[in-house]
């Protein structure tokens, strides 16, 4: 037992050392920044030229979270086949280039073109995230990996309290064409930051010529050759489905059930960041005594918990509460879900099982954000909230089959 707690100081002491770490972290920051300073923006940008139309609103989820389902399984395959710096490098340049583009079009008062920097960017982050995760695999040591992505977790968690008031600060206080600049320059930056990474190892000649076509297949035989990872699309669907219906509609809550202004909105999901931040080091401690697939249970049934309190709540601080509740149990769904693809999957395979479940998690999601818009000037949103809660426990019953299951591949197998 003194072994690995030495283990875990030593690992600790060498976290900000590793260069790959600090860079892709670094990256990550000015990413973060860019994503949230669009999000936020936009989303206020398009609200007051619609008039707070629920469908355009929605509109913007679909255009963020579409390019995931629809290039999310040709991007893992590509990290396989491609230089992973060289390919995260173009890809951040070119979201800039987008950004510029719509920054152009905006001055002459097509503002529609808005979404355009949104799609775009997400596109090319199906390509660039699962070489992220390649380079991650190829140079940080194995007993660094998962501190280095609890690092990685945090940083998006401390966005998620940061990136909405920065979001719509930068927005409020200078505008949407100062707003689409700092985005292009947050790219740009971290395209400079990722020139900092070791030279990409060139391909091994050895290794057998294969198409793009047969990698593919290779990798829907293999999710469907496992029992696991089979029901874990199926929970993935089931909770992608019940995201999608309240993804858009956070606004609504603070509009139509507090009666509050729409920029009330950052406070919702700084409680959410808090309780991700507080949420982390609790499951990081537990994480060690329960099996991945509980975890994933655990953060699924407290986000049902939590939809149900902010449908039904008319009060600002009941509706944080249970945003807060939320979120502080969203690292166990994360850390979960990364666990259990480790620990189903042989390393040729990761990006590939990524890509696939992956789609059918935003697929699920895109399917009800599509759906949001029309079914909130049908519906109130207290009973789309809590069909949203239904669907995540339906998606706990499909992990039962699970709940004793260990392993099938083991850390030899994974090297």
């Amino acid at each position: 037992m003194s072994e690995v707690t030495h283990d875990q100081k030593v690992g600790m002491g060498a976290l900000f050392k590793n260069q790959v770490i600090r860079t892709i972290l670094l990256s990550v920051l000015f990413l973060q920044i860019g994503i949230w300073v669009r999000n936020y923006s936009i989303l206020l940008y398009v609200i007051e030229k619609t008039n707070e139309n629920p469908i355009a609103v929605s509109l913007i989820s679909v255009a963020e979270f579409a390019p995931i389902f629809l290039f999310s399984f040709i991007g893992g395959t590509f990290a396989d086949r491609w230089r992973p710096k060289r390919t995260m490098i173009w890809c951040d340049l070119l979201s800039a280039v987008s950004v510029f583009a719509v920054l152009l079009t905006l001055f002459f008062g097509s503002w529609k073109m808005i979404f355009f920097a949104t799609l775009v960017s997400s596109i090319l982050s199906q390509f660039s995230q699962p070489s992220g995760m390649k380079l991650f695999k190829q140079h940080v040591p194995m007993e660094l990996v998962q501190m280095g992505m609890s690092m990685y977790q945090t940083v998006f968690a401390l966005f998620m309290i940061l990136g909405p008031v920065l979001g719509t600060f930068v927005y409020q206080r200078f505008g949407i064409l100062a707003s689409v600049a700092v985005m292009g320059v947050a790219f740009i930056c971290s395209a400079a930051v990722l020139l900092m990474l070791p030279a990409d190892k060139e391909p091994d000649a050895e290794k057998p010529k294969t198409t793009l076509m047969e990698e593919m297949k290779a990798g829907f035989r293999y999710v469907l050759n496992s029992r696991a990872l089979s029901l874990l699309g199926g929970c993935f669907a089931a909770a992608g489905l019940a995201i999608g219906l309240t993804q858009p509609l956070g606004v609504f809550l603070i509009t139509e059930r507090l009666g509050l202004p729409k920029e009330e909105l950052q406070w919702l999901m700084a409680a959410f960041g808090v309780g991700m931040i507080l949420g982390g080091g609790i499951t990081v401690a537990i994480s060690r005594k329960v099996q991945p697939q509980v975890l994933l249970a655990i953060g699924l049934a407290a986000s049902a918990i939590g939809f149900i309190g902010m449908g039904l709540s008319t009060v600002f601080w009941l509706t944080l509460t249970a945003q807060f509740f939320s979120g502080l149990f969203m690292p166990c769904i994360h850390i979960g879900i990364n666990t259990m693809i480790l620990q189903n999957t042989e390393e040729s395979f990761i990006g590939r099982v990524n890509g696939i479940l992956n789609p059918v998690f935003m697929g699920a999601m895109v399917i009800t954000m599509s759906a949001a818009g029309w079914l909130k000037t049908h519906l109130s949103i207290v009973y789309i909230y809590e069909t949203a809660a239904i669907l995540l426990f339906i998606g706990i019953i499909v992990l039962v089959p699970l709940m004793k299951k260990t392993p099938k591949v083991s850390l030899e197998e994974g090297v």
